[in-house]
């Protein structure tokens, strides 16, 4: 890793393990030893089975949830409590229903203490990056699923963080609605090359969007179990790069990586069921 990308975020030996069910019970070891970083700028995708610990990683490097061992390093310095570097996209919706969207965009300057006027401005300018100017006075369900992420996205970004957690955020969104937050994604980062971290068990939207994978093994006691560097060309359209053969070709030598971890995961679940 260059110094111009050298690690904003990394986490080193990490495992999280819960607490048996029962006294005297052995516990789950969610995930063993894992090491990764993201370098400043990078967009890194994590990728695995369902299950298998992704968002527990997530958690831990937002500093919501203390590893049972390992460390986590923001720009080479310990983690202690809250990771005040990151901003975190979450799966589900967290907005909040009683406020109207440029409420909900510019509430964390607001509790940062930002004078309201210079706050409101700053939300209509990202409401509007994000494609929602004139939405500012609807609320959460006068919105449509995309509207709303474009919101949380806008409300995640204005705060400026130094690094993007994503955990699967786009999702619940129907196909056509998905890839369009993908471009719209892939537009923003560019503009201002934040870090980030994306959760997601697709493939295809981790190769379409990222500059490096990390796979990780089906869970108990998950672990990486491989790394591959995507160099597709940017700009990048995400239904378009699906069709060339270098896609392709990637796709293929990490899906055979994959595939037997999710088996594996599947299987699990079968017994489970």
């Amino acid at each position: 890793m260059t110094p111009a990308t050298a690690a904003v975020l990394a986490l080193d030996g990490i495992g999280v393990e819960w607490p048996g069910s029962a006294p005297g019970a052995p516990g789950y070891v969610a995930v063993e030893d894992v090491s990764l970083s993201v370098g400043r700028g990078e967009f890194l995708s994590v990728v695995g089975p369902t299950g298998c610990g992704k968002s527990t990683l997530l958690n831990v490097a937002a500093g919501l949830l203390a590893p049972s061992s390992g460390a986590v390093l923001v720009a080479g310095e310990r983690l202690s409590g809250l990771n005040r570097r990151a901003g975190y996209l979450f799966q589900a919706d967290a907005l909040m229903p009683w406020r109207n969207a440029r409420e909900n965009v510019e509430a964390g300057l607001i509790f940062a203490g930002v004078e309201p006027e210079q706050a409101h401005r700053r939300a209509d300018e990202w409401l509007r990056r994000v494609g929602l100017s004139g939405f500012g006075d609807r609320y959460p369900h006068q919105l449509s699923g995309g509207m709303r992420k474009r919101v949380a996205l806008a409300q995640v970004l204005i705060l400026e963080p130094e690094i993007l957690l994503m955990d699967e955020p786009f999702a619940a969104l129907d196909v056509q609605t998905r890839q369009l937050m993908e471009n719209e994604l892939l537009e923003l980062w560019s503009a201002e090359r934040r870090s980030v971290v994306f959760i997601t068990h697709d493939l295809e939207e981790a190769i379409s969007l990222s500059d490096r994978i990390v796979l990780l093994s089906a869970a108990p006691r998950t672990r990486p179990i491989g790394e591959f560097p995507i160099d597709l060309p940017r700009p990048r359209d995400v239904a378009e790069i699906r069709l060339t053969p270098r896609f392709l070709e990637l796709h293929g030598r990490i899906w055979a990586a994959l595939r037997a971890e999710v088996l594996k995961a599947y299987a699990v679940s079968q017994r489970l069921g």
